[in-house]
């Protein structure tokens, strides 16, 4: 059975929801940014998606605390 491969699409930065906005953003502070558009986001470890995870959550509970 061949594995199947899915085509990259273009992001389009300006169509992403806020959650997938700051897990572009985040990616891009780590440094992983390149790589992500380059590859996907299979191309990341677990570590590193667990990393982002992690960011995503903190500035998440930081911006409501802020509210």
């Amino acid at each position: 059975m061949a594995g199947k491969t899915k085509k990259n699409k273009p992001v389009k930065l300006d169509e992403l929801t806020p959650d997938e906005k700051l897990k572009y953003e985040i990616a891009e502070e780590l440094g992983l940014l390149d790589r992500v558009m380059k590859d996907g986001w299979r191309s990341l470890s677990s570590k590193e998606t667990g990393r982002i995870g992690g960011l995503m959550t903190k500035k998440r509970k930081e911006l409501k605390t802020d509210v």
